[in-house]
């Protein structure tokens, strides 16, 4: 269980890995399903932190000029392949490398950082910042598992109040705001192993050899007690810029 899962690939961002091994609630508000609907109605667009470009894929229409950013090579190549076919022109960069008021949209699902000031530089006037985020303490209760408790700074890092102080500070208007929390559960430790080695900033340098011990704590705690009960955090954020 824990070898397989330990050698299995974790390019890109499709988690059906873990069918049957796990499961999260998903937001109420159904993310792709939005972006799309704007993604319709748009002219020009930038997805960035595409990741393997799953998500911009599942949309059914995309506007003439659609472009999306990647910064880890297995991502860069997999998204390029995907995307070509749709038009989408991949961009290998942790930067946004392009000018100012140049897009009608631009969108990012779970980025690891938000630049509000580049976003709000290379939006149009009337364009808008489209994101589903990670909110605070998000599955914390696996990251406590494995790190013991965290401070309160890094369990409040993500509080969608910061996304919205920041977007402020970038000249851009906060038009729409939701959380929720969702349960996450995992029913073999194969789930976590696999999840610790996709979702990396949960236990920074997580390796199976390095957390050996605490995975077969784990392990036997779910063996004896069923499934290891988390909770993910999301928020949605839309900012326009005026």
């Amino acid at each position: 269980m824990v070898v397989e899962a330990d050698a299995v690939s974790v390019d890109g961002w499709d988690f059906s890995w873990l069918d049957g091994r796990a499961t999260e609630t998903r937001p109420s508000w159904g993310y792709q399903r939005l972006l799309g609907e704007r993604l319709a109605g748009v002219q020009a667009a930038l997805d960035l932190e595409t990741g393997g470009g799953e998500v911009l894929d599942g949309c059914p229409s995309l506007p003439p000029l659609m472009a999306a950013t990647e910064s880890w090579p297995p991502n860069v190549a997999r998204a390029s392949e995907l995307l070509r076919q749709r038009g989408v022109v991949v961009v290998a960069t942790e930067g946004i490398p392009f000018g100012d008021n140049v897009f009608d949209l631009v969108s990012s699902r779970h980025p690891v950082t938000t630049a509000w000031a580049e976003i709000a530089r290379v939006l149009r006037p009337g364009g808008s910042y489209f994101s589903q985020q990670v909110g605070p303490a998000s599955v914390f209760e696996l990251v406590e598992f494995f790190l013991g408790p965290q401070p309160a700074e890094g369990r409040n890092s993500r509080h969608p109040d910061r996304a919205v102080k920041a977007a402020g500070e970038a000249g851009l208007e906060v038009i729409d705001l939701r959380s929720e929390s969702l349960r996450t559960e995992f029913f073999d430790i194969g789930a976590v192993v696999y999840f610790l080695r996709k979702v990396i900033w949960m236990v920074p340098g997580f390796t199976v050899e390095q957390y050996l011990p605490k995975l077969r704590e784990l392990h036997e705690l779910i063996e004896r007690d069923g499934p290891f009960v988390a909770h993910t955090t999301r928020f949605l954020i839309e900012a326009r810029k005026p």
